[in-house]
């Protein structure tokens, strides 16, 4: 849930120095293999028909995110991956056109690039692809996709190559990672858990790939089992923890208030969802059932929980009206000025409940990263209403400066935070966007 969007799915396994074949063929000898059949957990998919199940499916593995360049048509590839010490990765073009996308493969073939990793030719994909997830849907759900994607519009867009640096740009090298990486394959249900709880799990881990995004990386970038949906930072944001945790995680969280985010993009108390995370719900996830969101937060909540400081918040309560905002910096007058007539002084909101930003972690957690990238960036939500945006303040007459007064101010109003070097993180941030 890049999303959804770097190196994927591993067992803790690292490489330092040079490492033979025979190492690595050796190392599949440890690794875990799991049943080949699909499980109760996968039967659940809605829909009549393939296609009617495929739409389903596609949303759930939130391909569109991945596969749509910003301002491009659905599906189409172009979206840059930005992979640090490596390189720039590009989505590829999965509309059913015969000669950029996957119009001419036939439905083994889109089985193989889907669930491991690899396209006609032989040619191994870059795990920003997250195969190694998929691999725990059948064969036929990957089938029901494909006759999804063939009734959409195509588009004969090729997307541009990618920009590796050496020797990632080896793709050989990929059959080494998959060795020590995965894929696996679909997992037996847990009889010892309900059916709600397996479900969630085939859904969290496998279509939904939420731990492609909220888990760190291990050195052969594959995922850290040990610290699994414990954090991450992508593309310049902050990916929170949703581990179980009840400080840095989701543990505080009621079930209520979780499945409310996971399906609207805003919970009351916690705040809305912003950059990748807004894409994944406005694309993704608001479109699921409420049983299947309701699984998954069973699934979350159940998880090891992961302590990370940096996502950790203590909240201040603030009081309402325009006279409890102080005058005495310039964060707090830029503050009164440019954000309270949306945000309100303590941060209820006035138009909307999305506008609300009260108990939402970007407040204070890890020196304001994600606060600094909404104000550079801004931040749209699609809803059922409607896209709900945040602009951005950049170019509107406000300085780097300005940016980092009124996100020490934020920090230091609505919460204990104690920001340091914002200024700093406004210039490189604006850079990045530039």
């Amino acid at each position: 849930m890049t999303h959804a969007f770097s190196f994927l799915p591993a067992k803790r396994v690292s490489l330092s120095g040079t490492v033979t074949l025979t190492a690595l063929l050796l190392a599949t000898l440890c690794l875990p293999t799991h049943a080949a059949h699909a499980s109760a957990a996968e039967e659940g998919t809605p829909g009549n028909t393939p296609v009617e199940r495929g739409q389903y499916l596609t949303h759930a593995s939130d391909c569109e995110v991945c596969h749509t360049a910003p301002g491009g048509m659905p599906y189409a590839g172009g979206r840059a991956f930005k992979i640090p010490g490596m390189g720039v990765v590009y989505s590829t073009n999965i509309t059913a056109d015969k000669q950029h996308g996957v119009g001419a493969w036939s439905d083994a073939e889109f089985v193989a690039a889907v669930k491991q990793g690899v396209s006609p030719g032989g040619k191994h994909l870059y795990p920003a692809m997250p195969y190694p997830a998929y691999s725990r849907l059948s064969d036929q759900d990957v089938r029901d996709i494909r006759a999804y994607l063939a009734t959409l519009p195509t588009s004969a867009s090729a997307a541009p190559k990618n920009n590796l640096r050496f020797p990632f740009s080896i793709r050989s090298l990929m059959i080494f990672w998959n060795i020590i990486n995965g894929p696996t394959s679909a997992y037996p249900d847990d009889t010892s858990k309900s059916a709600q709880w397996n479900r969630g799990r085939w859904l969290v881990e496998g279509p939904g790939h939420c731990a492609d995004c909220h888990s760190p990386r291990t050195l052969t970038f594959g995922l850290s089992s040990s610290k699994a949906f414990g954090g991450n930072t992508l593309n310049g944001w902050r990916i929170y923890n949703i581990s179980s945790d009840p400080k840095s995680g989701i543990g505080g969280w009621t079930e209520a208030e979780l499945a409310q985010y996971l399906s609207t993009g805003h919970a009351d108390g916690h705040g809305t969802a912003s950059g990748d995370m807004a894409d994944v719900i406005g694309h993704s996830l608001r479109y699921l059932t409420p049983a299947d969101i309701q699984a998954m937060v069973t699934y979350l909540r159940s998880t090891k929980p992961v302590s990370t400081p940096q996502d950790s918040v203590t909240f201040r309560n603030v009081a309402n009206g325009d006279a409890s905002l102080p005058q005495n910096s310039r964060g707090a007058r830029l503050y009164a000025s440019a954000c309270a007539g949306c945000h309100l002084p303590d941060g209820t909101g006035r138009q909307s409940s999305f506008a609300s930003i009260a108990g939402g972690r970007s407040l204070g957690a890890d020196n304001g990263r994600n606060l600094i990238q909404v104000l550079v960036n801004g931040t749209g939500l699609q809803t059922a209403t409607g896209v709900q945006i945040m602009p951005h303040f950049t170019g509107g007459g406000l300085s780097n400066r300005d940016l980092a007064d009124i996100a020490a101010f934020v920090m230091t109003h609505f919460t204990t935070a104690q920001p340091h070097d914002l200024e700093k993180q406004v210039e490189q941030t604006v850079k990045e966007r530039d």
